[in-house]
């Protein structure tokens, strides 16, 4: 059977039209780079198809971008800008020669393209082959151009994701890492001395992987404890790191010999060359002397701890010191708390994680809690899972907004 010239050359564009389809599946099978797709897409609508000038422009889940840009001078233009106010008002194949409205002149045609009918991209292309009889050939390819299109575009888009997810799954094991060592910072209540002098208990929740909340009891001497409660401004990797360079710091300073203010004055220059003012730290710090029965503090900042007189039974906050760290590069007037301690007298120190933690109606959970709690007989440690209760009790299902720390001491 003879075919006509006209049949002869259906089937050569159906050729070539598989072809193509073709060299694109294989060239995205064998996970070519998206430079190298977009090479091979170029080749196919500007030599293949003889049209002069082609630009793509593709959504990556947070903007629009030009991800191609071929046989055009170079001009200033903002991507997103330009989908959003001109390219967004064309739903199907258009054409725009003749639109004195259209910011891109030399072009003739937009095809959007779609996927599950959402617009993944709009292809522009100009410069077509006019010259030759009868209708221009490009204009019977416009629906091959917007299939071959989607194509490229959601391949592009699925690399991407693909990197992506491999970033997120290496920063998730970073994370994790973090976490393993930031709590190996945190004291547990297990590590918390029980004897004739205090008791102590603890509670620590971040609010994330990593936190910025810190809290820690040293042994100075048989004699000495000294105990502090910090929080760094802000959440994050960042936050955590501050805090873990705090900590050593802090540990390498604590001894029985330095006094209260000299660790405040050195925990601020520290803090100050390592954040740059960026950040700061809340801290309340305190030393306690079982021979003398003395308590001394200083709070910088802090949310002021509870302290409970078993003698008077009353309760009062523990707020002298000075402003928090890293705030100023030198602290000027630091205020050291001193308090006699009476046996069955108890101090509970937080963070503002606990006292402002919401509930559905975004009241907030206040320090009542802690002063009902403090003034009972129960175990300090039982009184530390007393408030983890009620907070969770009182914020419901709400997600708690920020890390959680508790740190109580029962004095003997």
């Amino acid at each position: 059977m003879m075919l006509n010239k006209s049949s002869i050359q259906r089937l050569q564009l159906s050729n070539f039209k598989l072809n193509s389809l073709l060299e694109i599946t294989q060239s995205i099978n064998q996970n070519l780079s998206t430079i190298s797709l977009l090479r091979r897409y170029e080749k196919i609508l500007r030599v293949d198809l003889n049209i002069g000038r082609v630009m793509i422009f593709s959504f990556n889940q947070k903007e629009w971008e030009c991800i191609l840009e071929s046989g055009i001078e170079n001009e200033y233009y903002d991507a997103d800008e330009l989908v959003k106010n001109s390219l967004s008002k064309f739903e199907d194949i258009s054409y725009v020669t003749s639109s004195s409205a259209f910011q891109f002149k030399g072009f003739d045609i937009v095809i959007p393209v779609y996927q599950n009918d959402i617009v993944i991209a709009y292809v522009l292309i100009g410069d077509i082959d006019e010259e030759r009889e009868g209708v221009s050939p490009t204009i019977k390819h416009l629906k091959f151009i917007q299939t071959i299109t989607n194509v490229i575009v959601v391949a592009i888009e699925n690399k991407r994701l693909y990197k992506e997810s491999i970033v997120q799954a290496a920063f998730k094991k970073e994370l994790e890492l973090a976490s393993k060592m930031q709590a190996m910072l945190i004291p547990t209540n297990d590590a918390f001395p029980k004897n004739n002098h205090l008791r102590v208990a603890s509670y620590y929740s971040p609010h994330s992987e990593v936190g910025g909340d810190y809290y820690d009891f040293i042994r100075l001497n048989k004699e000495e404890y000294g105990f502090c409660i910090a929080d760094v401004s802000g959440k994050g990797m960042a936050a955590a790191i501050l805090m873990s360079n705090f900590q050593a710091s802090l540990r390498a300073l604590f001894t029985s010999k330095i006094e209260l203010p000299a660790i405040i004055n050195r925990l601020n220059e520290s803090i100050m060359n390592n954040a740059k003012g960026e950040k700061f730290i809340t801290f309340f710090i305190g030393k306690y002397n079982g021979k003398t029965r003395k308590l001394n503090y200083v709070n910088a900042g802090h949310n002021p701890p509870v302290y409970y007189n078993s003698k008077t039974k009353k309760t009062e906050f523990l707020s002298l010191g000075c402003f928090g760290l890293g705030m100023f590069d030198d602290i000027p007037n630091i205020i050291e708390g001193v308090v006699e301690i009476n046996a069955g007298d108890k101090v509970i120190c937080y963070t503002d994680g606990l006292s402002e933690a919401e509930n559905p109606e975004q009241d907030e959970l206040g320090t009542l809690p802690i002063e009902e709690c403090i003034v009972t007989k129960q175990s300090i440690s039982v009184i530390i899972e007393t408030l983890k209760n009620k907070m969770k009790t009182f914020i419901k299902e709400q997600p708690v907004s920020d890390d959680v720390s508790i740190l109580g001491i029962e004095f003997s």
